[in-house]
């Protein structure tokens, strides 16, 4: 039992890092009144980023590159999501079909200038993602060592930790206030003196932000490059987390865990005597199909923030 546990619960982690991130950036959007369907595009534009810069800089930074390209992948998200940020709330424009624009924009950019400056429709493989490792320490702990922190990547803690770091963003700090009001009575919210455009539009660029990490951390721990489909559905598990989660940060991480767990079922299979006689399709299809079954056994009873979706028109009632 301990082996099964050993061999699933890293790459559970593993695949729930970049999930965590981006659904994150999901919480703070919606929380804020702005629906962000392109969470999927802000994944593919992190990835794009985070793979190219690596490629191009791995002899300049050496063993530090995929922290670096993980930065700038996030600051790059940050500044695409500002398309979404105008179109959503200074033009009031409905926000799912400027979310799948981003969608389209994304995968556009990254497959187009990745031929052009490759000459093929993938980039090469990088030589600085990031690897497996064993936390000091903590490793050495009897049982719980080699199941949770031996063998495992540093991003996957990291995403936890911001998960914990979101919470208390938003339910113990004064920003975290005016964010939720904003997205739950906007005009309350302004007349209390609250800027509603800044606050949605911060919401959007940290959603940006997170996006283009998770992007960065699926392509530098999972496929270590990039091509059209380096991230397919990822974002949209994202978003369903959000929902699963319920808006909250805690909850969109632990509906991430559950995916991550989905998607690591046709890796770890093999050690696991229930599921070595699963054909491997269905457990390659398994994330997306509980994706599905979790929305729509639970969709009706998770309430949105009441604004959002909705956009603001200042003094209008």
């Amino acid at each position: 039992m301990i082996d099964i546990l050993q061999s699933l619960i890293p790459t559970v982690l593993f695949f729930s890092a970049p999930l965590i991130f981006t659904a994150l950036g999901g919480v703070f959007s919606e929380r804020s009144g702005v629906v962000n369907i392109g969470l999927e595009g802000l994944m593919v534009m992190g990835a794009f980023v985070g793979i190219v810069f690596n490629l191009t800089f791995a002899d300049v930074f050496g063993s530090w590159t995929p922290w670096v390209s993980i930065i700038v992948a996030t600051f790059i998200g940050a500044i695409f999501s500002i398309i979404h940020a105008v179109a959503s709330v200074s033009f009031r424009a409905n926000q799912v079909v400027s979310g799948v624009a981003i969608n389209m924009l994304a995968l556009g950019i990254g497959v187009y200038l990745t031929k052009q400056w490759y000459g093929k429709g993938q980039t090469d493989m990088v030589s600085e993602p990031f690897f497996r490792t064993d936390i000091p320490i903590l490793a050495d702990i009897p049982i719980i060592g080699p199941i949770f922190f031996q063998g495992i990547y540093v991003t996957s803690y990291i995403a936890i930790i911001f998960a914990f770091i979101a919470w208390y963003v938003l339910y113990r700090t004064p920003f975290g206030l005016r964010l939720r009001a904003v997205g739950e009575h906007p005009m309350a919210a302004d007349t209390n003196g609250i800027n509603v455009y800044r606050m949605r539009y911060i919401a959007v660029i940290l959603s940006g932000a997170l996006g283009g990490l998770g992007g960065s951390v699926f392509a530098l721990t999972i496929v270590s490059n990039f091509s059209h489909s380096t991230i397919v559905g990822q974002g949209f598990m994202a978003l369903a987390a959000v929902i699963f989660g319920k808006w909250h940060p805690l909850g969109a991480m632990g509906a991430a865990l559950f995916f991550g767990l989905a998607q690591s079922l046709s890796v770890v299979s093999g050690g696991i005597p229930v599921l070595q006689d699963v054909p491997q399709v269905f457990l390659l299809i398994a994330p997306y199909v509980l994706t599905i079954l979790a929305l729509a056994g639970f969709i009706g009873r998770a309430e949105a923030p009441r604004a959002n979706g909705e956009p603001y028109i200042k003094g209008s009632r």
